[in-house]
Parts: structure tokens; C-alpha cells; sequence
């Protein structure tokens, strides 16, 4: 019998033989997995029983897992790592603007999946350890630690769990610049790679979520061959 703390990975993918062997290699790995193979299905399963992560591959039989995540997302900030195809820059983008936490390009090593599943599973939902201040503060930014939500003004900010590390990772340093790297061991627990762009669409996506929210400082400024920054509107160039 699974454990009742075991993490929940609900594995959306209609190659039925790939997803035995990433089941099983998860489930070694100390997760507990179900198998859905369209996205419907998913959507079904998650509205009934939320798991703790979602793996979702981008083709599937029915609709596209971009229609699955942007459909989750109206209702759920459940953490999802994508299944992309390799080379595929593109559905990387799309995948991260649309709210996805981190992907993966076939064909991948299965180990990396489980440690990148570990790593997002440690970071959501983030906890304020016993002592340590429950909440950071901004100018009109609030982020509760406890509850790990953001809040501008009397208004709760809607945000994925990478954009909320994100957050904390620039509110902790506030005024600090942060390089991309730095930033993407933080928000996604994995170095750089080349041509990674993850960082950028993920601050692109929060700039836009800001300025909805109507929050005029602090800002998030890129800073030229450096990174971000989180500052106060007016500060730098």
C-alpha cells in the first residue's frame, strides 16, 4: 500500500509503453503514478482527484496539452512539467507562457524527469520555516510564505508555482540584480542551458500579471547582460 505522503504524478501521455516504463521508474523513485492517455481524461482526473504534479506531454489524441494547460490554469496552479519534442523552441515557449512550470524534450533521460519533479515538488507550495518571517514585503507587494501567495494591494495576484519563486527569489533581493542563471536555479532547481529562454517568458509573463494587477512599484527591470532586477518604479535607467 502506497504511503499516504507519497507525491501524486499524474502522467498524461498516450505512448503506453513509454509511460509504463516512466511509472515504474518514478514509482522507484518513491512517487506514486497514474497514467491518463488524452486530456481529457486529465482534465476529468484532476477535477475529481488534484494529484501533486502533472507530467503532460504537448501531442496527445484528443486536444493538445497546451488547450490541457490552458484549461487547467482557469481553475488550477497545479505544478505541470511538459513533454516537449526535441528542438522544438517553440512549444517551449508556448508551454512556459501558457503557465507550465518546467519542460522536458524527448528523448530524456528518466532520471532527470524524477529529479526535476523532486525539485519542483520541494519549492511547491513553499513553507515558512518555524521562526523565519511568514510574509516579504515589497512596496505594494505582499507575498504570504505560509500560503505561498502573492498579494498586491488587497488583491491576491494569481501566479504558477515558478512564478511565485520567481517572486520570492526577487523580493528577498530586492534592489539586487539577479543574473538569468541564478534565477533559473531558483525558479526551475537546474542550471542554464544554452539558448534557454525559460527565465525570460516566465518574468515576461509576470510583468504582464503586474501590470494587470495595476502594480506601479516595485517593477521588474532587466538589466543588459546581467539579469533582473526587482526595484522601486523611478530607480536605474
Amino acid at each position: 500500500m502506497t504511503p499516504p505522503d507519497t507525491p501524486r504524478i499524474l502522467l498524461v501521455d498516450d505512448d503506453e509503453s513509454l509511460a509504463a516504463m516512466l511509472g515504474e521508474i518514478l514509482q522507484l523513485h518513491g512517487f506514486g503514478v497514474s497514467c491518463v492517455g488524452a486530456g481529457e481524461a486529465a482534465l476529468e482526473r484532476i477535477g475529481k482527484d488534484p494529484p501533486d504534479l502533472m507530467v503532460l506531454d504537448v501531442m496527445l489524441p484528443d486536444v493538445s496539452g497546451f488547450e490541457v494547460l490552458a484549461r487547467l490554469r482557469q481553475f488550477s496552479e497545479l505544478p505541470v512539467i511538459m513533454l516537449t519534442a526535441r528542438g522544438a523552441d517553440a512549444e517551449r515557449i508556448a508551454g512556459l507562457t501558457g503557465g507550465a512550470d518546467d519542460y522536458l524534450a524527448k528523448p530524456f533521460n528518466p532520471l532527470e524527469l524524477a529529479a526535476r519533479i523532486r525539485a519542483i515538488l520541494k519549492r511547491a507550495p513553499l513553507r515558512a520555516a518555524e521562526g523565519a518571517p511568514s510574509e516579504l514585503v515589497a512596496g505594494a507587494l505582499r507575498l504570504d510564505l505560509k500560503r505561498f501567495e502573492l498579494h498586491a494591494g488587497g488583491t491576491q495576484v494569481a501566479l504558477t508555482p515558478a512564478e511565485l519563486r520567481v517572486v520570492e527569489v526577487l523580493m528577498r533581493r530586492h534592489g539586487e540584480v539577479l543574473s538569468r542563471a541564478e534565477l533559473t536555479r531558483f525558479a526551475l532547481q537546474r542550471s542554464l542551458e544554452p539558448y534557454d529562454r525559460s527565465i525570460d517568458t516566465i518574468v515576461s509573463k509576470l510583468r504582464r500579471k503586474l501590470a494587470d494587477a495595476r502594480v506601479e512599484s516595485p517593477r521588474i527591470r532587466g538589466v543588459r547582460g546581467h539579469g533582473y532586477v526587482l526595484d522601486n518604479a523611478g530607480e536605474g535607467p
